[in-house]
């Protein structure tokens, strides 16, 4: 059985035949929770509800991976001689109703999604159904629920904090640790030796391409029919079985890893992988545990000679520290988080953001790049989607909703911390200040600029690039908030200069243009 190593697991039992494991389909792992406990030849539930795919356009290899993945994981559990009721429904509640009118006796054990009130709601419809459930602990992190709130309640430091948060899972994991209690090599955090944009005649590791099988095939072409779905069909590169995402782990350590490091925020416009762990769709179904990738990359760390400690380093962080403190921020903020909106942006998504159609190349290969394959790495995420919709104004939840539909890792556990509060500042629950750009940071990190309509050097004039006016705009109308942040000093100062000298009348004239130009889509 697979466990958090930061906390304790819960102590529970499913070996009376009438408490049956009720997997639900982010949790796709035959040795994590209460499937894991279970004997063989133990009935196991899973419930496939359509309702869901149905409320929004969500990206067509999203939906295959979710219906995919549980339909393999069916069949999986079924050669390990589990007797798996599958029940395909419209909703929970009416797949409910059709399992205990089955098995009236049964009481239901499922691990706790991470989503807001979804042990409530889950209970209501169990108890709708006239049945019963027990929610238990979820273990498809690397730490529990309860250590964090210990920890938090105890320490004298700001939990809040995701480096603060990080040094206590180093020490409380071990991972990357002397024996003396000390970071391997002297530092927590090698992010600075990670900002490099690769020279012209690199080339990145290759990427490996699932064995999918006629199961998954049917399963995408009825994706196709029965829903309205977004992006392309073909290409699919993401896992929907253990053995895959296993095989996704093994090549990534082995093959991309040496070089994940010193250009994990390099964007370059035809290569949408570089050198990332592309695991993040199959931790989120369950088909890996993040402890798995973790015991993988630190063994592979101290037994080659060939994977540097910011490679090492880097991925590890996202893995027990930022996917971690995700999950605490969202639990803790919200449900206030969802709707924050500090900066009262009112502004509604762009078109552009489905269709791909304008003329900024950056947002013009990113949004490609999701329409592709559901995915782009996190510093197109944050530094140029998110940093458009910011800048645009865009209202937090519209931008939140667009990811959460059209990325294949995306779950509202996940996006709306990253979303709403790293991503457009939406509260102030952990972020210091905006992460804000002008054209100068994608220009630093991309080879977008070269390509582009818009001149990246200019704030005004009819082919300005629109981050640069933007982007002072930003911190004009937002002054009252933030120029007191002690971290916006400088820009601040910028923009002093820019209104005495009469410039700022100049970007917002700019700025008004840009929005006619995207109303009639010509942005």
């Amino acid at each position: 059985m697979t466990a958090p190593v930061v906390g304790d697991p819960e102590q529970y039992s499913v070996t009376d035949e009438h408490r049956v494991p009720w997997v639900l389909g982010t949790q796709l792992h035959p040795d994590v929770g209460p499937v894991g406990r279970a004997p063989e030849g133990s009935r196991v539930l899973l419930i496939e509800a359509h309702d869901f795919a149905r409320r929004k356009r969500y990206h067509h290899h999203k939906l295959t991976i979710v219906f995919a993945g549980m339909r393999q994981f069916r069949d999986e559990l079924r050669e390990r001689g589990y007797d798996v009721e599958y029940i395909r429904a419209d909703t929970f509640g009416a797949g409910l109703e059709t399992y205990f009118e089955r098995f009236p006796d049964d009481e239901l054990v499922q691990m706790r999604s991470p989503s807001h009130r979804s042990a409530e709601r889950f209970a209501e419809l169990v108890d709708d159904a006239g049945g019963r459930l027990d929610v238990v602990q979820n273990e498809l992190f690397v730490g529990t629920r309860e250590a964090f709130d210990e920890w938090a309640n105890d320490t004298t430091k700001d939990p809040f904090r995701h480096e603060t948060f990080y040094r206590w899972m180093r020490r409380q994991t071990g991972v990357l640790m002397t024996d003396d209690g000390a970071p391997v090599g002297g530092e927590w955090n090698y992010d600075g030796d990670n900002q490099e944009f690769p020279p012209d005649d690199w080339e990145s590791p290759p990427v490996l391409y699932p064995d999918h099988d006629d199961l998954t095939a049917r399963t995408s072409e009825w994706v196709a029919e029965e829903f309205d779905t977004w992006g392309a069909e073909n290409d699919l590169v993401w896992p929907v079985t253990r053995r895959q995402a296993l095989a996704k782990l093994d090549h990534f350590v082995e093959r991309r890893l040496p070089e994940f490091g010193p250009y994990q925020d390099a964007m370059r416009g035809d290569d949408w992988a570089m050198s990332h762990a592309l695991l993040g769709s199959s931790i989120n179904l369950g088909l890996l545990h993040p402890w798995e990738a973790v015991e993988a990359i630190e063994r592979a760390y101290h037994e080659r000679d060939d994977l540097p400690l910011n490679s090492v380093e880097g991925v590890l962080r996202q893995l027990i520290g930022w996917r971690e403190f995700m999950r605490h921020v969202y639990r803790h903020a919200m449900p206030e988080l969802e709707t924050a909106n500090q900066l009262e942006a009112s502004h509604d998504l762009p078109e552009f953001y489905w269709t791909g159609e304008t003329n900024m190349e950056c947002l013009r290969q990113s949004v490609a790049d999701v329409e592709q394959r559901g995915y782009s790495h996190h510093i197109q995420r944050l530094m140029v989607l998110a940093n458009f919709a910011t800048l645009w104004g865009v209202e937090p939840k519209q931008l939140n909703e667009w990811f959460n539909a059209t990325y294949v890792d995306a779950y509202h556990w996940v996006t709306t911390p990253n979303v709403v509060e790293m991503g457009q500042y939406g509260d102030g629950v952990f972020a210091s200040k905006p992460y804000v750009s002008s054209a100068n940071y994608i220009d630093r990190m991309s080879d977008y600029c070269g390509d582009c309509h818009y001149y990246k050097t200019k704030d005004t004039g009819d082919r300005a690039c629109p981050f640069n006016a933007l982007y002072w705009d930003f911190l004009d109308r937002n002054e009252d908030t933030l120029r007191s942040n002690h971290r916006m000093g400088l820009m601040y100062s910028h923009v002093d200069d820019k209104q005495e000298s009469g410039d700022m009348e100049e970007i917002r004239a700019r700025v008004e243009d840009l929005r006619e130009k995207e109303r009639y889509g010509e942005l």
